[in-house]
């Protein structure tokens, strides 16, 4: 535990990348075996199964210090991290235990379904057995908040290092259905010699967004666009008589779509398919709030089936009769998924359709025509291109739509998280409505480290009310506003939902009296949004 809490600490406090590089592959050298397997879970997002709640942690760790709930929670909103407070008010250990990472998460996992006193017993005798950079990182493990400045390339880059293997033939050995409570390290290295999970999804490819024009990316002869949708990336894999469903986020989702259930008859074995999973009804994709009412269920009522269908609109064919062709060009893998959905005949496999064009000047009107197609945008797609892994510039590119406005006030402030929890950096706004304020939105990004030491020291200096951890302040900030869609809601006071809400600019030359009203919202919604609840 101690060699994989100092990795922790030194990952969360550099900036450098070939630093977190080395210590990382240095880690994967070094480490043992079962606690590499662990940290390989850990930081491709399979987290262990929460077995301890957050109340209960902040109960017993009150009982252990004689702490006053006021005062934990006063504690709490200075540190800004629940994790970190608990490690920071217990009293040193007096029975230090020298065990490894894997024994502590095997521990808790045995606990899942084990009485609240025994839960009690072994969260306490662990807090006395770590020190204080174990304590930290084992609260953060239990409460499911661990998650610290290292992406999924840099993992694989620091295991290619170590195991000198390829980092794309990396990426796809240690993707799909696999629990480090019943495999090592080295049989998911191996995997490609002794035989693969048959769900096993390849790594996907990401686009680069365009920021300039076309123009710049040569004769547009060379290229294919597509509109860019808005739902759940994801693969469906068709292998030894099974169907599999996956996200982008590596969550095996087959079960909750049982719309895909008569592909597994209409798709040939060895066959995986790369798309998006849409709410679509009468030719067009519902709003993606339509779409999160189907997100986490665990079962899916007939309501919802009617309510928030789905279809697969596929825009990659990534393997072919059992053989992987990800290093064909695109033009020969899309004439073979043409060919391949086509020969489904079923409504619930589409074809994304691809935009045909004769010039930059041509595709930048239509892609004008995004939100009237329920779309955010163009995807760019080189014609002679093979599909990579992770994030690579220069083949695809995703060219949005510029994001819908408002100017708003600021009327709430709260504090942030981790580096962040000294300052105030997640805030509310509200538009008019009348003489009234009505809150729409909360954003916390957008604005550059000396914009929010500045916010934050106005807000320190004028707030009117303390609720918890959120002051009220005087509405005298405005702010520019940008989202990229908006829906009717009957969740929020304002009737809208906004997606992916940021601050766009800080309007300082612009008055309370003149930000924005919910009738202008109202307006948005009905150009450019939908009207279904969220």
């Amino acid at each position: 535990m101690q060699q994989f809490a100092e990795l922790v600490q030194l990952l969360s406090n550099s900036t450098k990348t070939n630093e977190k590089l080395e210590a990382l592959s240095q880690y994967f050298a070094t480490a043992p075996d079962k606690d590499k397997t662990w940290v390989l879970a850990l930081f491709s997002g399979r987290r262990p199964k929460r077995t301890v709640n957050s109340t209960q942690l902040k109960t017993w760790c009150m009982q252990v210090t004689g702490m006053s709930d006021w005062l934990f929670e006063e504690c709490y909103h200075t540190v800004g991290d629940l994790a970190e407070t608990i490690a920071l008010l217990l009293p040193p250990r007096t029975t230090p235990v020298a065990a490894p990472l894997h024994y502590w998460l095997e521990q808790l996992q045995q606990l899942e379904k084990a009485p609240e006193e025994t839960k009690q017993a072994f969260i306490l005798q662990a807090w006395d057995a770590l020190d204080g950079g174990e304590r930290f990182v084992f609260n953060k493990l239990i409460t499911g908040g661990f998650r610290i400045g290292v992406s999924q390339k840099m993992m694989v880059n620091a295991l290619a290092k170590t195991y000198q293997i390829v980092p794309a033939t990396l990426s796809h050995m240690i993707s799909g259905n696999w629990d480090p409570h019943n495999v090592t390290i080295e049989e998911l290295l191996h995997q490609h010699t002794t035989g693969a999970d048959a769900s096993r999804p390849y790594p996907f490819y990401l686009a680069y967004a365009l920021e300039g024009l076309p123009e710049t990316l040569g004769s547009e002869k060379d290229w294919q666009a597509e509109w860019k949708w808005d739902g759940i990336r994801g693969q469906i894999i068709k292998r030894e008589g099974q169907l599999f469903v996956w996200s982008r986020g590596e969550e095996l989702i087959t079960d909750k779509f049982p719309e895909f259930t008569s592909l597994n008859t209409a798709l040939p074995d060895g066959a995986v398919l790369d798309g998006e999973i849409l709410t679509f009804t009468n030719g067009l994709p519902l709003p993606f709030q339509t779409l999160q009412t189907r997100i986490g269920r665990k079962n899916v009522t007939r309501k919802q089936l009617q309510e928030a269908p789905v279809i697969f609109l596929a825009y990659d064919l990534l393997e072919w009769e059992g053989a992987d062709i990800r290093e064909k060009p695109l033009a020969e893998r899309r004439a073979l998924l043409e060919s391949l959905v086509q020969s489904t005949g079923l409504p619930v496999l589409q074809l994304s359709p691809e935009i045909m064009f004769d010039s930059w000047e041509q595709l930048t009107g239509l892609r004008l025509q995004s939100r009237d197609k329920g779309s955010e945008g163009l995807m760019l797609k080189k014609r002679n291109a093979a599909y990579q892994v992770g994030r690579k510039r220069g083949d695809w590119w995703k060219w949005k739509i510029d994001p819908l406005t408002i100017d708003a006030v600021m009327i709430y402030a709260q504090k942030g998280h981790g580096r962040r929890s000294n300052l105030y950096t997640d805030y509310t706004f509200a538009v008019k409505d009348g003489e009234k304020l009505v809150p729409f939105t909360k954003a916390y990004s957008g604005l550059t480290d000396k914009e929010i030491a500045e916010v934050d020291n106005w807000i320190k200096r004028h707030s009117l009310e303390k609720f918890g951890p959120v002051r009220t302040v005087e509405p005298q900030l405005v702010f520019e506003i940008a989202f990229e869609g908006i829906a009717a809601s009957n969740r929020h006071k304002s009737g809208v939902a906004l997606r992916f809400p940021r601050i766009n600019r800080w309007r300082k030359d612009k008055p309370v009296a003149e930000i924005n009203t919910i009738e202008d919202l109202k307006e948005l919604l009905r150009v450019n949004g939908q009207q279904g609840n969220s």
